[in-house]
């Protein structure tokens, strides 16, 4: 199943040149008549669905047979597996042995429900993870794992319990040099991206701008600061509000937090929950769950921001710091996981590394309007060059070609 696509592939030559596109329809050759299959945990919500949602019309417009598979998960296999995530970022969790069977027996179900026998099998999270044991169905195939996620100080049993998965395929891909583990085995190093030409980054007309706001009940009267994220404990919802109101203290601005819903993630009410109580019905703090296909309301409130924060605790990449760097609005946001990538500090935003770093350099772009715009603008020219949607593409399609050669890690990025 795939979900419906406007934009082609020749609709990308004026933002990244000709060149870069007829590079991606070269590749795309070799895999005339091969399968694909990507496998993730959800179809919607968080950044894995929404690069899926994008990515898997293009390479059936240049001829690759892909689909795209969801796994099917209860609500114990989803707080398990939200432990799990938890537990890999290098977050405190109580771990216990019937988590890992409640892990496998789902694995198991889900490898009885799928047919995993195409020329690439390309898994997504540990979610999937365990559907390697059945690779060999097919022994010529080419299975790789892509972790999202920040897995350099990984919880040793977690990790330790996964990585006997992990060996059993071609090769690992994350999205940056510090998470690459010590294994034997090919892994390579590939960034995500944003799509410009999707509802959430695509160019919008100031009154849908403001027709969005007016629905969404957020005055324009002051500066608007806004994160977007899961309502998730490592988002750290709670610390930007904390920082927001030392901000206000000394410069006059509303705060939003916008978050969404995804079937794989139970924390998310929770968090919401906890953040409303800290926000105390502070009328100038905007507390929104939007409902899922709300892309265009989040590319007006982050394109109607002065400020846009992503202050997380740990993270996988981020997306949200490039879609709002694309947009050219000033970014300030923690510096872990590829946030650093995207944000070089003093350059294409501000990295922080504390609740009062936060508010220090939030006050700082709100007070230094041409400074905040300088930072915007160079951000979406390195967004432009590293951060797009066809540059993924074609790092996938290299790592997919060279998956059965021997190698050591493999850089295909060209933004360290």
């Amino acid at each position: 199943m795939t979900q419906s696509h406007g934009a082609t592939l020749t609709e990308y030559e004026p933002i990244i040149g000709s060149s870069a596109i007829e590079e991606l329809r070269q590749l795309a050759r070799y895999f005339r008549g091969k399968r694909v299959v990507m496998v993730n945990s959800t179809r919607v919500g968080g950044g894995v669905a929404e690069i899926l949602s994008r990515m898997v019309p293009i390479l059936l417009e240049m001829g690759i047979r892909v689909r795209w598979e969801v796994i099917e998960g209860s609500d114990p296999f989803y707080k398990v597996t939200k432990k799990f995530h938890n537990a890999l970022h290098g977050k405190q969790e109580s771990i216990t042995p019937d988590m890992f069977e409640v892990f496998l027996e789902q694995g198991r179900h889900n490898a009885r429900k799928l047919t995993l026998d195409d020329d690439v099998v390309f898994i997504h999270d540990p979610q999937p993870l365990t559907l390697v044991d059945g690779r060999a169905r097919r022994p010529d195939a080419t299975w790789v794992w892509r972790c999202h996620i920040d897995v350099s100080r990984p919880h040793p049993g977690v990790w330790g319990f996964l990585q006997p998965y992990i060996l059993q395929y071609d090769a690992a891909v994350y999205s940056a040099p510090a998470f690459v583990q010590r294994l034997a085995m090919r892994q390579v190093l590939i960034a995500p991206s944003i799509d410009p030409l999707s509802d959430k980054n695509r160019e919008l007309e100031p009154s849908v701008i403001d027709e969005v706001l007016r629905r969404l009940e957020i005055p324009r009267d002051r500066p608007i600061v806004t994160q977007v994220s899961r309502f998730d404990y490592l988002k750290d919802p709670l610390g930007v509000i904390d920082a927001f109101r030392r901000v206000r203290r000394s410069v006059k601005c509303r705060l939003v937090l916008a978050g969404g819903p995804a079937t794989d993630d139970p924390e998310a009410e929770e968090v919401l929950a906890l953040a409303r109580e800290r926000a105390k019905d502070d009328p100038e703090i905007h507390l929104l769950m939007l409902p899922p296909q709300s892309d265009i309301e989040i590319n007006a409130l982050q394109r109607a921001s002065a400020v846009v924060v992503q202050k997380s605790l740990r993270e996988g990449f981020g997306l949200t710091v490039s879609e709002a760097l694309w947009k050219a609005r000033p970014v300030v946001a923690s510096a872990v996981g590829g946030i650093p990538l995207q944000v070089k500090h003093g350059y294409s935003g501000l990295l922080v590394h504390s609740i009062e770093g936060a508010a220090y350099a939030i006050r700082q772009l709100l007070n230094s309007p041409e400074y905040a715009k300088r930072l915007g603008e160079n951000g979406r020219e390195h967004v432009r060059q590293n951060f797009l949607l066809t540059r993924h593409l074609t790092d996938y399609l290299v790592t997919f070609l060279c998956a059965r050669q021997r190698s050591d890690t493999i850089h295909l990025d060209n933004h360290q």
